[in-house]
C-alpha cells in the first residue's frame, strides 16, 4: 500500500482545542484551508511551544503533536529538537512527506530546513511579521534561499530583503474565510470604534485609550470596545479609570472568533494601533465586516478601499473624527483574498511543476473592489 502524501506544518504555537479560535488565527485558517482544498493530502501539525503540555490530539480532523517547548529552558532546547526530529523521522516512515511548511522564519524554520536538507524534502517558510526584522538572528542559522521563503505581503517581503539580504521569492498572503462571518448584515452600526488583539506592548492599547478619550470630547456619545486579553490589560484598565472612560470604552476580554466577527459588522471604524505588523488578520476581517480600518502599518504596495494608513496617533485621531462625522460613510464588504486562494498558492510551491522563478500574484480586484472603482 502506498504511503499517504503528507504536508507537515511546523509552528511555534497552535490551539490546544477547537474552541480556542483566538490563537494564531492565520495559522488556523491556513491549516483548515489546506485540508479542505487538498483532501488527497494529509495535513499534520507539529507545535513546538504551545500547548503547554506534550500531547497528540485531533483538531478538526487534523493530527497535532504538541511538544511543550515553552517550559524547556535554553540549555535543554536540544531535548525539544531531538523529540521533533524523531517525530519527523516517524512521519517519514509512515507517510510520503511532500513538503515541510514552517510558520515564522525562526525556530520552526530551523528544524524544517535541516530535516528537509537531510532527507531531500522541500521546505517553505512563511514570513509572518517580526521575523522579517533585522533582529531575527535565526536567519543566520537557517541560511534560507529565496525560493524557500514566502512572505505574507509585499511590505514584509521588502523588509526581509532589507534586513537579511535575501529576497523571498514567493508571496502567500494572509487572508480570511468569508464563510465565518454572520450572514445577516446589520441594519445599523451601534459601535463607533472597535479594536481587537492581545494586550501586548507592541499593540499600544494605551494609545488607543488616549485616542478614545480625546474623541469623546468632540463626540460625547462615542461608543468604543476592545476584544482581547494579555499582560498589559491591568495597565489599560487603570488608564480607563483615570480618564473616567467607562461610559465610552468597554473591554470585552477574550471572545470567541464568531462573536468578534459579529461585532465587526456592528462597528463603524476599526483602529489598529500596533506599531509593527506583518499582514494583520483582524484588519482583513474588519474590512470584510464592513468597517473602515485605520492603522499605522500596511502590508501591500497598492491601495485597498476603506483601509486608511496614518503616521501617528494625532493623524489616527483626526482620520477617525473625519470618518465618524461623515454622514455619507459607506459600509460594505471588502474582500481582498480568501485563505482558500492562499492555500492553493502555497500547495503549488510543493508541486514539481512549480519553478523557482514562479511568484504568486496578488489578485488585482475583487467584486467589492471593482464596485467601488466604478
Amino acid at each position: 500500500m502506498p504511503k499517504p502524501n503528507t504536508l507537515v506544518v511546523i509552528t511555534p504555537a497552535f490551539p490546544e482545542h477547537e474552541s480556542a479560535t483566538w490563537w494564531v488565527p492565520s495559522q488556523q485558517l491556513m491549516v483548515k484551508a489546506l485540508q479542505e482544498n487538498h483532501p488527497d493530502t494529509r495535513i499534520t501539525v507539529l507545535s513546538l511551544l504551545h500547548p503547554c503540555h506534550e500531547a497528540i490530539y485531533q483538531w478538526h480532523g487534523i493530527t497535532v503533536q504538541a511538544f511543550d517547548g515553552l517550559h524547556k529552558p535554553n540549555i535543554k532546547k536540544w531535548v525539544l529538537y531531538r523529540k521533533v526530529w524523531r517525530a519527523l523521522q516517524q512521519l517519514q516512515q509512515q507517510c510520503h512527506i511532500i513538503g515541510l511548511f514552517s510558520c515564522w522564519n525562526g525556530e520552526s524554520a530551523l528544524l524544517a530546513q535541516y530535516f528537509g536538507k537531510r532527507y531531500g524534502i522541500p521546505h517553505i517558510s512563511w514570513i509572518c511579521g517580526q521575523d522579517a526584522k533585522r533582529s531575527n538572528w535565526w536567519v543566520k542559522l537557517i541560511r534560507p534561499h529565496g525560493d524557500q521563503l514566502a512572505a505574507m505581503g509585499t511590505t514584509l517581503r521588502d523588509r526581509y530583503e532589507r534586513s537579511h539580504g535575501i529576497r523571498p521569492r514567493h508571496l502567500v498572503p494572509n487572508a480570511i474565510d468569508p464563510r465565518s462571518f454572520p450572514a445577516v448584515w446589520p441594519a445599523t452600526r451601534d459601535i463607533d470604534i472597535m479594536a481587537a488583539g492581545s494586550f501586548e506592548p507592541l499593540k499600544q492599547y494605551d494609545q488607543y485609550t488616549y485616542i478614545i478619550n480625546r474623541l469623546r470630547q468632540t463626540l460625547p456619545g462615542l461608543q468604543a470596545i476592545h476584544c482581547g486579553i494579555g499582560r498589559e490589560q491591568p495597565k489599560v484598565e487603570a488608564l480607563i479609570n483615570e480618564l473616567q472612560l467607562h461610559d465610552h470604552l468597554r473591554l470585552l476580554g477574550g471572545k470567541p472568533h464568531a462573536d468578534i466577527l459579529a461585532l465587526m459588522q456592528r462597528s463603524r471604524l476599526f483602529l489598529h494601533t500596533s506599531h509593527y505588523e506583518g499582514c494583520s488578520t483582524v484588519c482583513l476581517e474588519a474590512l470584510y465586516g464592513g468597517a473602515h480600518v485605520i492603522s499605522y502599518c500596511y502590508p501591500f504596495d497598492h491601495a485597498v478601499p476603506h483601509w486608511h494608513v496614518v503616521k501617528d496617533a494625532a493623524e489616527m485621531e483626526a482620520k477617525a473624527l473625519e470618518l465618524l462625522q461623515d454622514a455619507q460613510l459607506v459600509h460594505e464588504r471588502i474582500l481582498y483574498q480568501t485563505m482558500e486562494d492562499s492555500a492553493r498558492a502555497l500547495m503549488q510551491l510543493f508541486r514539481p511543476e512549480t519553478t523557482v522563478d514562479s511568484e504568486y500574484k496578488f489578485p488585482t480586484l475583487t467584486a467589492s473592489y471593482e464596485k467601488l472603482r466604478t
